[in-house]
């Protein structure tokens, strides 16, 4: 299937644009503000990065002695023959820009040397919030039937994608709902599958850590409950987007989990028993942090994942990278879009960017742009999107 051309980070995409000019400068000063104690020489690298991608300065290489410099490099020279001149963080495609700029900003933060995450205090906030624990509370309810039980599980875990830390426009829609936010929901057809067929692996490529993280995990735990079943959840390698889930913020999830309620510490148990039987693995790689999209997986995941008997693709930034980032027809295909990846496929994604595909026919885009101008980008409607094999 062809795509159409990716978005760029010129004005030709007004989000995109602002995400550069506005949102990305805001978050540095963000984490300026919540880690007051950084040293001197990093608090000056970090404001002067903020200045140069709020400016729209050319795009730098990492410093050669970067272990990613030549991964980043070729991704630099891509942009470059794309439009045969250099790349800049105002003019330039908005998936690379924009994964790019966080790894800025880790290499401004000296994280490669400290180990410290820029955004922890972010995260630890909401960990220590009650709200996240409510909604741990609702997903660990008992239910009728495992059927059941994944249907309110997954409908959960998409709308925990909505507290997205580097996006407070998606953060003030909580997790409450309307009958019209969720503009597709396959989950009938995606429970009967995994019901009908013997228990497999599930792969689950993670997004956001606190509360979607935690609802990822109660819903793999609903995954476990079947003989033979097995999953891995996959991680980024280093923080990024702010609230993106690291292998610390998963062992700190279940710490925390012990010590909320009998409910909590059970399932955290659980877990980590089948963490202990090798049932359940958390695999953090580098590509998850870079700016190549899913049709260019590296031959490990791309194995790990066509194996699957279901991949589980969870927010914004992960869908942008499974369907392209482009401007698209929202009723192209939705199983077109993803045909690279052989394995079943869902989406559980809040919409907080303009890429979209398999939008019903008898949704109009006209009627949506008409009631909510933003409603492809202020995370209120959603998507349970699903590919079968």
């Amino acid at each position: 299937m062809r795509r159409p051309p990716p978005i760029r980070t010129n004005s030709s995409n007004r989000f995109a644009h602002n995400t550069m000019r506005v949102r990305l400068p805001a978050i540095i000063d963000e984490v300026l503000t919540l880690n007051s104690d950084y040293e001197a020489s990093i608090q000056a690298r970090l404001s002067k990065l903020r200045d140069e991608i709020a400016g729209g300065a050319l795009i730098p290489p990492l410093p050669s002695c970067a272990p990613d410099h030549d991964e980043w490099q070729r991704a630099i020279d891509k942009q470059r023959e794309a439009t045969q001149s250099q790349p800049g963080w105002q003019d330039a495609e908005w998936f690379f820009a924009e994964t790019y700029a966080y790894r800025w900003i880790l290499e401004a933060a000296r994280w490669g040397e400290t180990g410290r995450d820029p955004f922890a205090p972010k995260k630890r906030a909401e960990l220590n919030g009650d709200a996240l624990w409510r909604l741990v509370e609702r997903a660990l309810q008992p239910s009728d039937s495992l059927a059941d039980a994944l249907s309110r599980g997954l409908a959960l875990d998409l709308w925990a994608n909505r507290i997205d830390l580097s996006y407070a426009a998606s953060q003030q829609h909580g997790t409450a709902t309307s009958a019209d936010d969720l503009l597709v929901d396959d989950r009938g057809a995606v429970i009967a599958q995994l019901l009908d067929e013997p228990a497999g692996e599930i792969a689950l490529v993670a997004d956001n850590a606190g509360s979607e993280l935690a609802l990822d995990l109660a819903l793999v735990d609903l995954l476990l409950r079947r003989a033979g079943a097995r999953a891995h959840i996959c991680l980024k390698a280093a923080p990024t987007f702010v609230s993106d889930a690291t292998i610390h913020d998963v062992w700190l999830m279940l710490a925390e989990m012990e010590r909320r309620s009998l409910e909590s510490a059970a399932l955290a148990n659980r877990l980590r028993a089948a963490w202990s039987a090798e049932r359940l693995r958390f695999l953090p790689h580098p590509f998850w942090n870079s700016s190549l999209f899913m049709w260019e997986l590296p031959a490990s995941l791309h194995d790990a994942l066509n194996k699957a008997q279901l991949v589980i693709i969870k927010g914004d930034a992960n869908y942008r990278r499974a369907v392209g980032d482009c401007l698209w027809d929202a009723h192209s295909p939705f199983a077109e879009a993803l045909g690279y990846l052989d394995a079943p496929a869902l989406c559980l994604r809040t919409l907080k960017s303009d890429p979209l595909v398999g939008l019903p026919g008898q949704i109009k885009t006209q009627t949506l742009d008409a009631s909510d101008p933003e409603w492809r980008v202020n995370g209120k409607r959603g998507l349970i999107q699903f590919k079968a094999r």
